[in-house]
């Protein structure tokens, strides 16, 4: 068979092709640092592969934001983050970057973000009404058009990185550290998302994907919060997660893909026998949930 077919997005496919190359040559980039003394950490809220996250209030205007205090990782990555940040720096339910900072004896940079009263999604996903679910992943859907639009694909959207303040309605997508953008038939690392967010392009290792990786993310949490099953779809490895995913999706549709861009299986997937389609439950079981924006 020979090598993959590469494939060009539905949408937007030449949104950075039409800018200039400074938009999104972020190797480029030269950030700005400010004093991060303006800031005085509060309590640490997470940590992460590449950063520690800590709530903190800016000394001068007495706001609450967020420090994400950067792991040492290449200055390259930094910098696309930091692009990307700047990029999107008022879009539609996109986390705002509010200062970048920089330690002056370590030079460990750090962002600054605006602060969401966030309520843990394990709790928060189980008292969320057909409504609720609609009108969020609405607001999600808002992000990621406004991101794609933007020529950005964020390749790890998941719960943990989306902030929802219930109490006031209000999303963000948050941590871009992992956002790359979007140039055609460019081949790019399919060691990103999630592994029970990861859309089959990832997992069968086609590295000329798209921005539809975020919209099977999205998927998969649509469908968690419906099922009330998190994570929907749970392999133990990349290779299960396929398997998992063809038991109710089905082959067929898999295969004709795999087919289309010439994509040869792994070997370890010898044992994905031909599947059918789950069936749906009848249309009366879920009567409440119709879309209507």
């Amino acid at each position: 068979m020979p090598g993959p077919v590469s494939s060009k997005a539905r949408v937007y496919a030449d949104a950075n092709t039409v800018k200039s190359k400074e938009y999104w040559d972020y190797e480029a980039h030269v950030p700005s640092w400010s004093n991060q003394d303006d800031y005085q950490l509060v309590r640490k809220l997470g940590r992460g592969k590449y950063s520690e996250v800590f709530e903190a209030i800016n000394i001068n205007s007495n706001d609450r934001v967020v420090v994400k205090i950067l792991k040492p990782v290449k200055k390259k990555k930094i910098k696309r983050e930091i692009k990307i940040l700047e990029n999107l720096r008022g879009g539609t339910n996109i986390i705002r970057l509010v200062d970048t900072v920089k330690d002056p004896v370590s030079r460990t940079p750090a962002l600054v973000f605006e602060y969401i009263n966030n309520t843990d999604f394990k709790d928060l996903y189980q008292r969320l009404t057909d409504f609720d679910i609609r009108f969020y992943l609405y607001e999600l859907l808002k992000a990621l058009d406004y991101s794609h639009s933007m020529g950005i694909m964020h390749r790890d959207v998941k719960p943990h990185n989306v902030m929802i303040d219930h109490q006031m309605r209000k999303l963000r997508l948050i941590d871009w550290g992992l956002a790359e953008f979007y140039h055609p038939a460019q081949e790019y690392n399919v060691r990103v998302a999630s592994r029970s967010y990861k859309g089959p392009e990832l997992l069968v290792d086609y590295q000329m994907y798209d921005y539809s990786l975020d919209m099977w993310s999205l998927g998969c949490m649509l469908a968690s919060m419906i099922f009330q099953k998190e994570p929907f779809f749970h392999g133990q490895d990349n290779y299960d997660q396929l398997v998992r995913i063809a038991k109710v999706l089905g082959t067929e549709e898999l295969f004709s893909y795999l087919n289309k861009y010439h994509i040869e299986l792994d070997t370890r997937f010898k044992d994905l026998n031909r599947q059918l389609h789950l069936r749906w439950p009848k249309r009366e079981h879920f009567q409440d949930f119709s879309v209507q924006f």
